[in-house]
Order: structure tokens, then sequence, then C-alpha cells
């Protein structure tokens, strides 16, 4: 404590001021309108010896002070806040809480609402609410600030101080995505990137519920449609599988499809901000084709003795109007050329946006509309060549595939099985269109089989599940090959291929459930729609590192010059400097 005697005239008293300093950091400005308030307590005056040992009687109202703390080995920053009750002229006891900044550089929580320890503090979920329900909720927690205030949240120069809106509410760019995370599904944050909330703490259920669950409907939905098919194919009578063995699997499907229909429906009404970013993202837009594909699977693979032998075409304009509607929106940014052009966010995802086509024209020949497959299936292989010939071009990580993610390539065998399949549903006969996709898709399921290393060593997850219907598909256009040639190289063929899918899809089925009820690891944290609108923290620490070593470069590079050189260039490298800096 530093002491400023002030003498008077009339008197020899020396009155002493508490002055605490408080030290200057980085952070200073998140808490500058609070700084503020602090500085309008009452400054506490002290008798000095010639005018009585106790301290003045008169003080102002006596509010909260604040003062930080800062980690150097974990970066947390610690908000104290020192709360003094003062009746009379003697202090009363001391309470001290603290508030702690989730600065660790891997998360960007907000401050806790309720104060309390490090180790007991929770998350700030509520960014990703509704918009309505975070109003309420924010109505009913905000105090009551005075007129002219400025706002913390918002301040200006503050870190982060654009509010949820501006970080969570506007659309991330899809170069954000592809800088932030890592992988082709996008969904592993990179090292030095930091997310907008806790990775050390479990987050809500419903948050980490991601739409890729509907993979599980569709492996479901195509085995349904793959037994069904053994029952009935006069190729495949010699097996004599029964029909009900169809009907069970229809029914599990259609329970797993009712039950990941209204766990995503509450997603939507409690966190349509994760739904809105998960929109965004370049991979995981294209699950939203899933639903709609799965419920065609089942309206395909219904038990015939349920259904007459043309379905009713609402149905078909049910399914199909929201597929048509995303591809209207998606296909549009490819052709458009903008930040979300194929060359850009083109993954092999994008299988489902093609196969959604394909699925609707066989729909389309069950109901009776021929014209209507006739059109799905034009419009599915124009956007199709697009797609393959991209990604056999290059991958957008431009990075080997990690092995957990290896079966990721099987997203190309379900495009032109789905293609033969419904050409000969729209036309009635497995001709040479119908063969030659075929025969497409059986060399790309021989040069994955091949590489049977790929899937060793993997770590499972639920988006696996959007890998089986591709096995399934490859299966049934096996089937109606050996219906059109039917020999006992197709039909072994087409018997092994059945055999293989099932086994793949039984064997998810069970891991599931142990991941699920066993385990309870089945839904981590989904981390990749938490990451931040613009490059902070972490990724600008990555960057200067990076400049760091550049220069360090330049400066060998500089020692081997002659003079005259090395003064040009460090004219140049420093005016380069002046230049990005004023950026």
């Amino acid at each position: 404590m530093t002491s400023a005697p002030s003498s008077s005239s009339s008197s020899t008293e020396h009155r002493f001021v508490d002055i605490h300093p408080v030290l200057s950091d980085g952070n200073d400005n998140v808490n500058r309108p609070r700084d503020r308030q602090s500085c309008n307590t009452a400054v506490k005056f002290r008798r000095g010896s010639g005018g009585g040992g106790g301290d003045i009687g008169r003080t102002h109202p006596q509010m909260s002070t604040f003062s930080r703390q800062i980690s150097l080995e974990s970066g947390m920053a610690v908000l104290n806040m020192e709360k003094k009750n003062v009746k009379g002229g003697s202090n009363g006891n001391t309470k001290e809480e603290q508030r702690v900044l989730l600065r660790n550089g891997k998360s960007l929580g907000g401050l806790n609402v309720a104060g309390g320890d490090a180790s007991q503090r929770k998350g700030d979920f509520s960014i990703f609410r509704t918009k309505s329900t975070l109003g309420a909720r924010q109505n009913s927690l905000m105090p009551l600030r005075k007129e002219n205030e400025p706002d913390p949240n918002h301040g200006e120069g503050v870190p982060g101080s654009t509010g949820a809106d501006d970080r969570v509410n506007k659309s991330v760019p899809a170069g954000r995505y592809f800088a932030a995370l890592r992988g082709p599904e996008l969904d592993q944050v990179r090292d030095y990137e930091d997310i907008l909330l806790p990775k050390d703490e479990v987050w809500p259920f419903l948050l980490r519920f991601p739409i890729g669950c509907f993979g599980i409907c569709l492996g479901l939905g195509s085995q349904a449609i793959l037994w069904g098919a053994l029952a009935s194919s006069p190729a495949m009578a010699f097996l004599h599988v029964s029909p009900y063995i169809n009907i069970a699997l229809w029914l599990l499907a259609l329970v797993i499809l009712v039950s990941v229909s209204v766990t995503y429906t509450l997603k939507c009404i409690f966190y349509f901000e994760a739904i809105r970013r998960e929109y965004f993202h370049p991979v995981r837009v294209n699950f939203f084709f899933a639903p709609w594909i799965a419920c065609m699977f089942l309206a395909i693979g219904t038990p015939p003795r349920w259904v007459p032998k043309h379905l009713h075409p609402a149905i078909w304009c049910a399914f199909i109007a929201p597929v048509f509607v995303l591809e209207l929106k998606i296909y549009g940014q490819w052709l458009s050329g903008g930040k979300r052009r194929l060359c850009k966010v083109a993954n092999p995802s994008s299988h489902l946006s093609v196969v959604g086509n394909f699925v609707g024209a066989i729909l389309a020949a069950k109901v009776g509309w021929g014209e209507a497959g006739k059109f799905l299936w034009a419009v599915g292989l124009a956007h199709y060549v697009c797609v393959f010939v991209t990604l056999y071009q290059r991958l957008p990580t431009n990075e080997a595939l990690p092995k957990e993610l290896h079966p990721v390539y099987s997203m190309f065998i379900a495009t032109p099985s789905a293609a033969s399949i419904a050409w000969n549903a729209i036309y009635g006969e497995f001709d040479a269109v119908s063969t030659t996709f075929y025969f497409i898709a059986l060399f790309l399921y021989c040069s994955l089989v091949v590489r049977i290393n790929f899937f060793r060593g993997f770590k499972f997850s639920v988006a696996w599940w959007s890998y089986t219907f591709p096995m399934t598909t490859a299966s049934l256009a096996t089937i109606k090959y050996a219906e059109a040639a039917p020999c006992f190289v197709s039909r072994g063929l087409a018997l092994s291929l059945s055999l293989m899918s099932s086994t793949m899809v039984s064997l998810l089925f069970v891991s599931t459930l142990l991941h699920a009820f066993v385990w309870r690891s089945l839904f981590p944290n989904d981390l990749a729609i938490a990451i931040t609108k613009s490059r902070n923290g972490g990724a600008k620490a990555h960057g200067k590192e990076k400049k760091a070593d550049r220069k360090g470069y330049d400066i060998k590079r500089w020692a081997k010059q002659s003079p005259l050189s090395l003064v040009s260039s460090i004219r140049k490298g420093n005016s380069a400097d002046k230049d990005s800096e004023g950026k």
C-alpha cells in the first residue's frame, strides 16, 4: 500500500488513501466497463495519529471491486470480486468471489453467469439456442443496467465483443471450415484453433446429436430392401429366404427413423443455431438429404403384402419435394462459382446429394410416374459426372486420410449402383445402360476390397452408418444383374456381396448399441459446429510462429548476399511489414 500525506492548515491531522494498483495486460479491454464502474466506489480515508485511530465513518455506498489473476501455465484468467460490507465505522466480513474467464487457448466460452470456483464452472451453451428461447433466457438473467452504461458484451475493442449474434448467428464462410477443421469429414478441430464452447465439459445431448445419425436409417432401410429382393428375386430363389426378415428389418428401420427424426426435431426447436452451423458446414450440408432418402427407402422396401402394386403418388411428392428444394440451393451454389463452388466444397459425402435423384427416380417408377423418374435420372447423371471428376482429381483437404476415415471411399459405389437400379426400374429391363453403370460400381467396389488395410485399426463413429448403404445398393444392383444374366458367377457374386453388406450392418448395429448403452461414448462433443467465425487466438499465434520462422530463414539468406543487396532487401522487407500492419 502506498500512502499520500495531506496537510491541513486548521489541524495536524494526516489522512491516508488506500490505493490498489491494477496491472494492465492484453485482456484489459474485456472488463473495461466494469473497471469504470469499480472506480466509482467509495474512497476510504484513515485518520493520522493526531486525530484518533478510527476510520472516518463517512463513506459512499460500497460496490464490488474487481481484480484479475492470470495463470501463466494454463492462460486461465480469474476475475476476483471482493464484496465489503461496511456498517457504521467498522469493517464487516470480506467475501471473495471468482469468475473464470474461459480463455485457455482451446475454448472461448463466455463468462459464467453464476460465478463460482473454476472447478464448479459450466460452459454457456445458450449461444446456440433458438433466438426466442435465448432472448427469454437473457432477459430473465440480465441485471438492471443504468441508461447510457456501456454493455461489456458489446464493447469496442473487446475480443469476441461482437456478441453471440456475430459469433453464431452469421454464417461461417466455407473457407473458414477448411481452415479450422481437418479430415475429409471436417469434424476434427486443428490444434491451434479456438472454439466457442469448452472442450473439457460434456455438452447437452441435443448439441452432441449430429445430423449424421440419419445414416443409421439409411443403412437399415436399404437392408430392408435387400432382404425383400432376396426373398422375391427368381435368381436368388435357391436361398429360400423368408419374407418375414424383410418385415422385421422394415419395422426396425421405421422405429429408428421415427426416433432419430423426433430427436433432431427437438434439436431444431431448442438449438436452431447449431442446425444453422451444420447447414453451412460444407460436408454436413449433404446429410440434410439423408432423412428424405431414408423415407424413400422405407417406401420402396415396404413389404408387398401390405401395399398394392403401385404406391400413391402423394408419397413420392412428399418425399421428393424437400430433396428438390435442397438441390436447387446446393446445385445453384456449385453453378454460380461463389465461395461454395464445387471445386472448393466437393467431398465424398457430396454423393448423397446426387443419390437422392436416383432413389427418387426408383420411387417415381414404383408409383407409376415414369416421366418424372426420367427427369430425376437425367439431373442426377449430369451432377454425378461433375462430382465424380472433381473428386477423382483431388480431395479438398489435400491430406492423406486417417485410418478411421478410410471407409469414406465407399461413397463412390453408391451413385453408379443407384443409377443402374433406377434405369432398370424406369425402363423395365437391365439393358446396356444399366450394365454400364453396374460395371463402374463393381470396379470401384473391387478397388476398395483389394485395399483391405484401409479398414484396419479404425475408430468407430456414428458417421460410419452413412457408408453402409453403398454396399447394399451394390448388392441390389448385382441381384438385378443376376436376373438379367443368370449364371453361377452372377448368382455367387450377388450372394457374396449381400452377405458382406449384411455382416457390415450387423457389426455396426452391435457396435452402436455397445457405444450407446455400455460405454456411453456414441455422441462425443461436436466440436465442428463450435468454431469461431474468424481466426483468432491460437490461429494468430500459429501464424506468428510461421512468420518468425520465415524471418529466420530470411536472415540466413541475407547473410549470404552482398552488402548492397542486403540493404535493399532490408528496405523491401520493412516496407512490406509496414503495409501488412497498415492493412
